[in-house]
């Protein structure tokens, strides 16, 4: 017999959508998952937005004050998908209010922020799924049992690369998402948070680094509404870039492998070329975005000159046979968010952690501090 989970999302941008999408999915793709979703409530300030959601999805209630999902008793799990600044008060107030909680990264502003929100679930014994989404896709889960395994050998270095071009048009308006006070840092916690948590991912932990950011579009225009994404804004008053458009950063693993991260958010022509390149001592592994269900795999005992084989992922690795009956067919980014709906869903079912948690989470933001210290100082900081 299947149970009901009354959900709630508070924040309905883009992402509290792709959170909503995700739930409404899910018995789709697993079915035999014994807790099916339940649309009780969202909660979002911009007027009229949350009304839309609730007409769109078939939210049972709405509500402009996200108070009311944590003293609703109907709502017994939340996805947290508003600004960064939010992240810790509402975390920390769903936690303690017995809701199991499904949060976009990078929780909050800091590692401060982030390890609250890990304590207040630690404490409430409710369950905290974080969205780091990249790690979900299957071609990215067998790049790890590769690793694992050996199959390329002792891991020697690694390059993660996120470039993106949502910031690049000098048009952009000045958001949240460009300020200290409510969006902390820039392409780090937007970007590099993703690439330090796939770099922990497929190698293990971090054990020191050294970083150097800049900002190249340093002023913007305020916009004059309500803003949802990536909004452009021209003509109004200008105001200071106050957080980073790049970052690049060397990494020490604790395996003594070697990394480079570099994230940016103004990339001219670049769309989503998010991926990595792993090497060993007998091999090496490749993964780009925008091939997701692609990996490149070289394997064997020729070393030089070793050829790469383009391997498409199919059913068996990850939840790839969730959504696809053979390899060669294509998933997209939405249905990531999806797997990462079954994990949490899951986790709370069995009362057992799947997926990225808040430990991941207070784990990357640790590695962002510390680039944040290393740039000041100019030296390597210790994870």
């Amino acid at each position: 017999m299947v149970s009901t989970l009354g959900v709630a999302v508070v924040g309905f941008g883009w992402m509290g959508r792709v959170h909503t999408q995700a739930y409404v999915r899910l018995p789709h793709h697993f079915p035999q998952l014994g807790l099916r979703p339940e649309l009780v409530m969202v909660a979002e300030e911009v007027p009229g937005r949350a009304e839309e959601a609730a007409e769109q999805f078939g939210f049972a209630s709405t509500t402009r004050d996200w108070r009311d999902i944590a003293k609703d008793p109907r709502v017994q799990a939340v996805s947290i998908t508003a600004p960064n600044f939010l992240h810790r008060e509402i975390g920390v107030a769903m936690a303690e209010a017995g809701k199991h909680i499904w949060i976009e990264k990078p929780v909050g502003l800091s590692t401060a922020d982030a390890g609250a929100v890990a304590d207040a679930v630690a404490q409430a014994g409710v369950q905290g799924t974080v969205g780091f989404n990249y790690r979900n896709a299957p071609a990215v889960e067998r790049a790890r049992q590769l690793i694992a395994s050996g199959d390329i050998g002792t891991v020697t270095h690694v390059r993660v690369r996120l470039f993106s071009d949502y910031a690049a048009h000098p048009d952009g308006a000045l958001t949240w998402r460009y300020e200290r006070e409510r969006g902390g840092s820039g392409v780090l916690g937007d970007l590099a948070s993703h690439g330090v948590d796939l770099a922990r991912f497929l190698l293990g932990d971090i054990a020191a680094l050294t970083a150097d950011t800049a900002v190249f579009v340093p002023e913007r225009a305020r916009p004059t509404g309500a803003t949802a994404g990536h909004t452009r804004a021209s003509g109004g008053e200008l105001g200071p870039v106050e957080n980073e458009d790049y970052v690049s950063c060397l990494l020490r693993f604790a395996s003594g492998a070697r990394g480079v991260l570099e994230a940016c958010r103004v990339s001219v022509g670049e769309q989503n070329n998010y991926g990595f390149e792993v090497h060993g001592t007998k091999g090496a592994v490749f993964w780009d975005f925008r091939r997701m269900n692609e990996l490149g795999v070289s394997t064997g005992s020729s070393y030089q000159d070793q050829a790469v084989s383009t391997v498409y992922v199919g059913p068996g690795d990850g939840e790839f046979g969730a959504f696809q009956p053979g390899a060669a067919n294509a998933m997209g980014y939405d249905d990531l968010k999806v797997i990462e709906a079954h994990r949490f869903v899951r986790s709370v079912a069995e009362g057992t952690p799947y997926g990225a948690t808040l430990t991941d989470a207070v784990r990357s933001a640790a590695a962002l501090d510390a680039m944040s210290r290393s740039v000041e100082s100019g030296a390597w900081v210790k994870v």
